[in-house]
C-alpha cells in the first residue's frame, strides 16, 4: 500500500483521500485481526508511551507527562512526547505501511522492535471504535513548527492544517476519539480506566486518568494507572511478607489464591516474573492462559505457549522485552527466541519442584495430593520429570499411601495389582507377611511402576501372581495335611472344572475363610479353556495344541479359619463339596470378578444345596453343627 496524495500545510484545510478501503480496514481490524475492541486503548497507551520515549532520547530533561481521560462517548489522551510537524502527519498517520516509529532519525527501533507499528496500522486501529479521530500535536524536533490538526473519519477522509501557535505552546501530542454509533460502551470511563490499568499498569512512565473531563469543562480527580515496580520485583521485609504480597496479587489478577509462587527470572532472555501454582487439580489437556506483558505493555492473558505442555498446574505472569507477538499482539510468535524461553521457564518450574524435593517435602506433598494425577499423567512421556517425580509421587500400597521412595524403602521386590478389587482382597493379607504390593488399577500407575526399573535399576516390580502370595503364606504341618488329604481331594475334585486349584496354608487375618488367587496367565489359560469349549474341531485342535503347564486359579484355604476346620471334619462328602463350593463362590465374589456363566451355575448350585441341606437336616444332628 503507498501514501496518501500530499496536501498543503498552511492553515486552510485540504481534503484528502486515505489511499486504501478504511471501512474494509477497520472491518479487517475489528473482526479479523483483534480479538476484541478493546485494544484500542493500548494503542492509545502505546502511541503516547512511544512518544515520550523518543522525547527523553532527544531531550533527557523533558518533562514526562501521560494524561487519559473519558466522558461518554470520548476518550482523550494527552502526552508531551515528540509530537509530529504537518508533513509527518500526512505521511505517517494517514498511510497504512508507514511508522513514525521506525527509522534512524526518530530513534525508536530499539526501543519497540515487533511492536505493532511496525505493521504501518498505528492510530488506525482506533477505529475500530471511533467514527472520528483528531490529532492536535506540536512538533519538538522543529521548535519553529506550528501546532497542527489531523482529523480523519471512518469514512475514509482526513484533513490537515496548521493550528494558531497558542492552540498548543509545548511540544507532544493530543488525540480525541469520538465513539461510533453502536461502539459508546467502549468509552465508558469505567470501562476505560478498567482496560487502561489493565494494559498499561507495568508501562515505565506515570500515567493518570481523569473520569469526565471535556473541552472547558471540570475533570475529576486524577488516579494513576501505572503501579510499579512488578510485585515480583518489589522489596519486602521478610520472604513470608512476599509470600504474601504474591498470593494477594494472584487473587486480583487469575481470582484463585495459590498453592505457592515461583520466580521466573531470566535476565540474559529479558524475563522476569512469576508462576502461580494452581490450588485446585486441572487437566492436563487444558491449555493454561499465561499473561504476558511486552516491555510493561500488556500483550496477552491467554499466552498457551509460554511454558512447556507439562506445567499445566501454573498460571504464569511476566514481563519481557525479547519475545516476538503476532500481527494483532494478542499473543506470542512461536518461533526459536520463544522455543528458548519455553524450555528455560521449564527448568525454572522444575527447579522448584526439586528443590521442595530436596529440602521441603512437606510443600511437596501438599502439591502433589492436588497434582499428582497430571504429573503422573505427563511423567509417563517425559524422561526428566518421570526422574525427578516419581520418587516422590504417591500411591496406594499394601501398607497404606506412601511415595515410592518410601515404601522401597522397606521393599526391593515390588508386586502390583492391575485392578482395585484385586488389591482390597490381598493388601491385608499381603500386610500381615510383609509382602509388598502396590495398587495399579487406577489411572496411569501401571504405567509408571512399568517405567520405575528405568529410574531404579535396582528394583524389581512384577505384576501379582498367585504362587507370590502362595509363598508368602505359612505352610500347614505336613501331618496335618495329610490328616486332610481327603478333605482336599474332595475340594479338587469340586473345582476342577473351574480351572481352579486347592492349597491349604495359614494366614492372617483368622475371619477370612477363603482367598482367591489368580493372575495374567491363569486369567489367559481360563480364556483358553473357554474358547476351546465352544470352537469347532478345527479350533478345537489348534487351541488344544497350545494347553501347557500355564498356572491355574488357586483358592487358598486358611486353616486358622474355625470355619475351614468345621467344613473339613464333615462326614458327609456331598456336604463338603456344597461347601467348597460355597468358599470360592465367596471368595470370587469378594475379588469382584467378572463372573463366567459357569460360575454364576457354581454360585446357584451351591446355594441351593446348603439350603437344601439346612431345610432336610433336623433328622441328623451332626448336620446342625
Amino acid at each position: 500500500m503507498t501514501s496518501a496524495s500530499s496536501s498543503s500545510t498552511h492553515s486552510d484545510p485540504a481534503a484528502n483521500s486515505f489511499q486504501v478501503d478504511l471501512r474494509g480496514l477497520v472491518d479487517l481490524l475489528s473482526h479479523h485481526l483483534y480479538s476484541s475492541p478493546r485494544v484500542y486503548v493500548r494503542e492509545l497507551l502505546q502511541n503516547a508511551v512511544d512518544a515520550v520515549t523518543a522525547r527523553q532520547a532527544l531531550d533527557p530533561e523533558a518533562e514526562i507527562r501521560i494524561r487519559l481521560s473519558a466522558s461518554a462517548g470520548r476518550v482523550t489522551i494527552e502526552d508531551s512526547g515528540i509530537g509530529l510537524t504537518a508533513a509527518e502527519a500526512h505521511s505517517l498517520l494517514a498511510t497504512i505501511g508507514r511508522s513514525s516509529k521506525r527509522g534512524g532519525d526518530h530513534g525508536l527501533e530499539t526501543t519497540r522492535r515487533e511492536f505493532l507499528g511496525q505493521f504501518g496500522i498505528g492510530l488506525l486501529a482506533c477505529f475500530v471504535v471511533a467514527r472520528q479521530i483528531r490529532v492536535i500535536t506540536r512538533s519538538a524536533r522543529d521548535p519553529r513548527a506550528a501546532p497542527v490538526e489531523w482529523l480523519a473519519t471512518d469514512d475514509g477522509s482526513y484533513t490537515v492544517r496548521e493550528l494558531p501557535d497558542e492552540t498548543r505552546r509545548e511540544p507532544g501530542t493530543t488525540v480525541i476519539l469520538q465513539a461510533r454509533p453502536g461502539a459508546e460502551e467502549w468509552t465508558v470511563p469505567a470501562k476505560v480506566e478498567q482496560l487502561a490499568r489493565d494494559y498499561g499498569s507495568l508501562l515505565p512512565y506515570d500515567i493518570t486518568f481523569t473520569e469526565g473531563e471535556r473541552e472547558g469543562g471540570e475533570a475529576g480527580e486524577p488516579r494513576g494507572i501505572t503501579d510499579r515496580p512488578a510485585v515480583w520485583d518489589r522489596p519486602f521485609p521478610t520472604p513470608a511478607a512476599r509470600r504474601v504480597a504474591l498470593a494477594g496479587h494472584c487473587s486480583q489478577l487469575f481470582g484463585f489464591t495459590p498453592l505457592d509462587s515461583i520466580d521466573l527470572d531470566l535476565p540474559v532472555a529479558g524475563v522476569r516474573g512469576v508462576a502461580y501454582v494452581l490450588p485446585e487439580p486441572t487437566s492436563p489437556a487444558h491449555r493454561a492462559g499465561h499473561r504476558v506483558h511486552l516491555k510493561g505493555m500488556l500483550l496477552t492473558d491467554h499466552a498457551d505457549n509460554l511454558l512447556p505442555d507439562w506445567a499445566f498446574f501454573v498460571r504464569a505472569v511476566i514481563d519481557t522485552d525479547t519475545l516476538r507477538p503476532t500481527a494483532s499482539r494478542e499473543n506470542l510468535y512461536d518461533d526459536e527466541t520463544l522455543s528458548a524461553v519455553r524450555e528455560a521457564l521449564g527448568a525454572r518450574v522444575r527447579a522448584w519442584l526439586a528443590e521442595l524435593a530436596a529440602s521441603e517435602p512437606e510443600r511437596l506433598a501438599a502439591f502433589l495430593s492436588v497434582h499428582h494425577l497430571g504429573v503422573k499423567s505427563l511423567a509417563r512421556h517425559d524422561a526428566e520429570l518421570l526422574g525427578l517425580m516419581l520418587p516422590w509421587l504417591p500411591f496406594e500400597t499394601s501398607e497404606g499411601s506412601m511415595s515410592l521412595q518410601e515404601f522401597t524403602a522397606a521393599h526391593t521386590e515390588i508386586h502390583f495389582t492391575r485392578t482395585v478389587e484385586e488389591f482390597r482382597q490381598i493388601a491385608p493379607i499381603a500386610a500381615a507377611h510383609g509382602l509388598g504390593v502396590i495398587n495399579a488399577g487406577y489411572t496411569y500407575d501401571a504405567d509408571l511402576l512399568a517405567l520405575l526399573p528405568a529410574v531404579r535399576p535396582d528394583l524389581k516390580v512384577m505384576e501379582l501372581d498367585a504362587g507370590a502370595v502362595t509363598e508368602r503364606l505359612d505352610p500347614v504341618p505336613t501331618s496335618a495335611e495329610l490328616a486332610l488329604a481327603p478333605f482336599l481331594s474332595t475340594a479338587r475334585t469340586r473345582l476342577e472344572a473351574q480351572g481352579c486349584d486347592v492349597v491349604l496354608r495359614a494366614f492372617q487375618p483368622v475371619s477370612v475363610p477363603a482367598l482367591y488367587l489368580d493372575d495374567r496367565q491363569a486369567r489367559q489359560e481360563r480364556d483358553r479353556t473357554a474358547a476351546l469349549d465352544s470352537a469347532d474341531s478345527l479350533w478345537s485342535g489348534i487351541l488344544g495344541a497350545l494347553r501347557g503347564s500355564a498356572p491355574r486359579a488357586r483358592l487358598v484355604l486358611n486353616h486358622n479359619n474355625p470355619l475351614i476346620r468345621r467344613i473339613s471334619a464333615l462326614p458327609d462328602e456331598a456336604l463338603t463339596g456344597t461347601a467348597v463350593e460355597s468358599l470360592y463362590g465367596q471368595a470370587l465374589l469378594m475379588s469382584q470378578r467378572p463372573l463366567r456363566p459357569a460360575d454364576s451355575t457354581l454360585l446357584n448350585r451351591a446355594f441351593l444345596g446348603l439350603l437344601e441341606w439346612a431345610t432336610h437336616s433336623t433328622d441328623s444332628p451332626e448336620g446342625q453343627k
